[in-house]
């Protein structure tokens, strides 16, 4: 372990090499805020067809059905922090290309899906990567307060400073958030290569033959399938993806169309989202000693599916902004929980892999999630998806409380 504790207090301490994961994600994550809010607001100004807008949305999710699965056996089997700042260094070209592209005027729905696939792809091996890296840099007392860290330097970049930042610079000029992505992608690729190399991320133990990829993947996935809770989760979150993404799909024309927020005004609304992150960043390692893990899920389930039909029935971007607030704190909340309980529960050498198809089973629904928002908003109004989204959740999370209260992490 890298970590170290001082040796005048008795509260262990998180590793340099930790912080220096930590503010890698905070550069990145404040370049694609400025991404999330400036590619929609690009895409309608190509088209203001909820499908078309949905399929730009849909395409940066898609590589997490496909490619989820290899991605995770090559994090277990080839160094995790190598592998996280060559994602970071693909992402940088890709947002540069896309700035050009605007410059030149050649954007499209066609090339802006085709950078979402680009762009997805290198997200999913540096996320299972991210992921399983870090309890090689912090001790396992430690984790939900880690984990909690990172949530709240991702929330703050992606939507507290990135938003407001992002369509600030797209109302001076529209190449301009997506120039400030790619040089954040840069430095986070820059802070990621000093990361230390050939620690457990290696995938394989000492003394044992390499495994071929389709045989690794196969043993992620039966460890995941035997885990009943773990199963249960991956495929509740399956459910709630699917619905988040309803909504995101069309929220910036429900913005700019229904509630009537100017481009400013759009990425002042996603940065209320990070007000509720951030506080669940910094008060969900105490709800969690306290409730337990498993409560505290399912309290943020309910949250969720509560804030999303809330979006739809909406009368004004204030109340709006105060739902998206709520999911802004449930999501952040989930996620620090089921991040916890899978690196608490899941063996060293299996946590890339279990990740990836954890992830393949909640991610991948995302687009179909973004697609079929789209269609429902253009059948029957921009606010239908957040209400299907909310009643959809709800039930499921209904269904499956008493699952999740008869297992147990060990399960």
């Amino acid at each position: 372990m890298t970590s170290t504790t001082s040796s005048d207090t008795r509260r262990p301490r998180l590793s340099p090499h930790y912080w220096r994961l930590w503010r890698a994600n905070a550069i990145s994550s404040t370049g694609d805020g400025a991404f999330v809010a400036a590619l929609p607001l690009l895409a309608v100004t190509i088209s203001r067809d909820p499908r078309l807008v949905a399929v730009v949305t849909a395409a940066g999710f898609f590589p997490w059905m496909v490619l989820s699965l290899p991605a995770g056996a090559l994090v277990d089997r080839y160094d995790r922090a190598t592998l996280m700042w060559r994602a970071q260094a693909v992402q940088a070209a890709v947002v540069a290309v896309v700035a050009v592209a605007v410059i030149f005027r050649i954007a499209n729905i066609a090339v802006l899906g085709l950078a979402g696939l680009l762009l997805g792809s290198a997200e999913v091996v540096f996320s299972n990567a991210a992921q399983a890296v870090l309890p090689d840099l912090v001790p396992p007392e430690l984790l939900a307060r880690a984990n909690g860290s990172q949530q709240v330097s991702l929330t703050v970049g992606e939507t507290f400073l990135g938003p407001p930042a992002g369509s600030l610079l797209f109302a001076v000029a529209a190449a301009l958030p997506f120039g400030l992505d790619a040089l954040s992608f840069a430095g986070s690729a820059a802070q990621l290569a000093r990361l230390p190399r050939g620690s457990r991320a290696a995938g394989r133990e000492a003394g044992q033959p390499k495994v071929a990829i389709r045989a690794r993947i196969a043993e992620g996935l039966r460890w995941l399938y035997r885990h009943r809770l773990l199963r249960v989760v991956a495929v509740l979150l399956g459910v709630f993806n699917f619905g988040n993404q309803m909504g995101q799909a069309v929220l910036v024309l429900l913005a700019t169309q229904t509630l009537h927020v100017g481009t400013r005004g759009y990425g002042l609304l996603l940065a209320v989202t990070a007000v509720g992150s951030v506080a669940a960043g910094l008060v969900s390692p105490a709800v969690t000693r306290w409730l337990g893990l498993l409560p505290s899920l399912i309290i943020a389930g309910a949250a969720d599916a509560t804030v999303l039909t809330g979006l739809g029935l909406a009368p004004d971007p204030a109340v709006a902004a105060l739902m998206l607030a709520g999911q802004g704190f449930a999501v952040t909340m989930w996620n620090v929980v089921t991040v916890s309980l899978r690196q608490q529960v899941v063996p060293a050498h299996l946590l890339g892999r279990v990740n990836s198809v954890y992830r393949m089973l909640g991610w991948g629904l995302m687009p179909l999630g973004a697609l079929a928002g789209g269609f429902v908003a253009h059948a029957a109004g921009l606010r239908a998806p957040y209400v299907v989204a909310g009643l959809l959740c709800g039930l499921c999370l209904l269904a499956a409380v008493p699952l999740l209260l008869s297992a147990r992490p060990g399960d």
